[in-house]
Parts: structure tokens; sequence; C-alpha cells
């Protein structure tokens, strides 16, 4: 019996990190090998020619699972059917710009994107935002998609959480697939709360391992505090010190990943997803935050009952303050 292709639509389709993604979502890398795709290309109008050597390239690269590859610059057009719809172009923040600034010029963007998914998009449609600021463009995009359920929006953290997983694997000496229950909390940025807590390496408690390794548990709290942490929220700017642009495939990787987990369900442990709030651990109903979260027959689940202690909950304060800042400037910019 035939399988239906699922409809996927990529924003900035022609940018690097929809380059990134658009063969290993053809190659079944992420809805699985039985699985046939069709991709709509959705690019402005500058970006188009870029798009479309894109779908040069992959009728060359003869997927089996490709059904089709469309380009558009209109977006009523690309999300007309859309199941599973990637945001990935957005506007960078530039020299001089203001904050909000780049939040208007997004708004502009996201905006008519929800409408857009909002007027075409299929029943059950899941949306996940990587363009950044991701947390508040996913805001803005589900504001404008009222006939849509809030929770089918989505924003990507998943690249810090395994930007934390790799953190952690290199300084203890682990396999990354033996780790497992790292969060991140809040805010797709600096304020960002990477939490070992409750993480462990095949059954043993990651604190203890850090004492462990490090000489002591001052020691390990004092690498959690000066460098981990920084170092996973700032991972971005340290890729582009040493490389010279920005993350690209890990960004894309990590895309893939969380839509892969959203449709086939998490296997090992919570992962981390910016997620509507629904008031769990004190975050503002409707922010769009990071939480620990399992995929539950195909929906994203906020993990419950986790112990969070006086400097969790400090770190986590200070990001959804910064998303609640968002939320305000783009609620006084009439982008939501």
């Amino acid at each position: 019996m035939s399988v239906k292709p699922v409809t996927i639509t990529i924003t900035g389709a022609g940018g690097q990190i929809g380059y990134a993604l658009l063969f290993r979502i053809a190659s079944g890398a992420m809805l699985g090998a039985e699985t046939p795709v069709r991709l709509h290309l959705l690019e402005i109008p500058q970006g188009v020619r870029a798009a479309e050597g894109a779908a040069l390239e992959l009728q060359d690269a003869a997927f089996p699972l490709l059904h089709g590859v469309e380009v558009y610059d209109d977006p009523r057009s690309a999300f007309e059917g859309t199941e599973i719809a990637m945001l990935v172009g957005a506007r960078p923040r530039t020299a001089g710009m203001e904050r909000g600034d780049l939040l208007a010029a997004n708004g502009g963007i996201f905006g008519p994107q929800g409408a857009a998914i909002n007027a075409g998009a299929a029943d059950g449609v899941r949306v996940v935002v990587v363009g950044n600021p991701a947390n508040t463009n996913a805001l803005i995009a589900a504001s404008h998609a009222p006939d849509v359920p809030a929770d089918r929006f989505t924003a990507l953290t998943r690249l810090d959480h395994n930007r934390a997983l790799g953190q952690l694997a290199a300084t203890l000496g682990a396999r990354v697939g033996s780790l497992r229950d790292v969060t991140i909390w809040g805010n797709h940025s600096a304020t960002q709360f990477p939490d070992v807590s409750h993480a462990t390496v095949d059954g043993e408690p990651v604190p203890h391992l850090l004492a462990a390794r490090l000489g002591g548990v001052d020691t390990a709290k004092e690498w959690l505090v000066d460098s981990f942490i920084p170092r996973v929220a700032k991972r971005g700017a340290e890729i582009i010190e040493v490389r010279g642009s920005s993350s690209v495939a890990s960004a894309a990787s990590a895309a893939i990943d969380h839509v892969r987990d959203w449709v086939h369900g998490t296997t090992n442990g919570w992962t981390s997803a910016a997620v509507v709030s629904d008031g769990s651990y004190g975050v503002p109903e409707g922010l769009v935050s990071s939480f620990p979260v399992e995929s539950v027959d195909g929906a994203w689940r906020i993990v419950q009952g986790l112990e969070v202690d006086a400097f969790a909950e400090h770190r986590i304060s200070a990001s959804v303050a910064e998303l609640v800042e968002e939320r305000e400037a783009v609620r006084a910019l009439g982008l939501i």
C-alpha cells in the first residue's frame, strides 16, 4: 500500500541552514526511511534563485523518498497543505540595530507566515521556529494563527540541548547516548539555563560524576557556573569566532531531531523544546519557553514534578523575565 507523502515547508530554504536541512529530510533522516516527503521551499524574492538551485540538486540526488519540490516566494502558496513547517528564515541583527527594530523586522516575517499557516496548512500541522529570536518569533506566528491550536507552535532549543550533551560527554568521558534528562530552560538566548541537576549517565547522577571527575562538589559547581552554563549559552558566538560563520549543520541537525522526536516520540528520557507555557514551573501562561519535554502520541508534554532548587529558580526566572520583556515589546509594536 502506498504512503501519502508528507508536505514540509522550509522557509529561508535558499540559506545555509535551509540547504543543510533539505538533503537530510529528503534522505529520510527526519521522518524515517518509509515516509515519502514533498518539499515546499519558501524564499524572499532575492533568495528564490538559490532555492531553485537547491531544488535542482535535490532532483540530481534522486532521493527515492522525495515526491516533489516546489519553490515559492508567496507564503500563502508555500504553506498550502503543509503538515510540517520549519521556519528558518529570519532577519538577523545587524550593527546598530536596536532590539525593537529587530523584533519589528521579524514581526513582518513571522506574522504573515502565521496567517498563511492559519489559512492553508493541514489539520494537525506542526511548526518549529528556528530563526531568531526564535521564542518570540514563534509567539508572533502563533498569534496570527487563531484557528491553529497554540501547542502546534514551538521554537528550537534542541540545539542548546545538544550542545549541553556534547559538553557533558566530553568532560565526563562518556558517550552522548548514555546521557539523559538534561534540560534547557527559558529563552534561546544568553539567558537560557542549561540544567544538569536531574541528568544521568547510565543511571548515575551527573552532579556526582562531575564532582568525582573534577575533584569535589565545590569544583564541580564552579565548573558548571563559570564554564558549562556560559559556554552552552554562547556556543553560537564561539563557533562564529572559530569558523568565521554561524552554526549551520548543527542547527539543521537539531531541527531534524526536534521534528523526529515530536512525530515519533522521545525514547531516551526527556529532551528540551520551547513550547507554549501552561503555567508550569511558574512560567507565565502563553509564553513560548523552553522546558523539559516528552513527546507522547505525537504531542509535546512538559515533564512535571521536577524539583527546582534556589539556584535553578533564579536562573529560570531571569530567562523568563527576558521573554516577558520581549512579549511586551512586540505587543507594544502591535505584532501580537
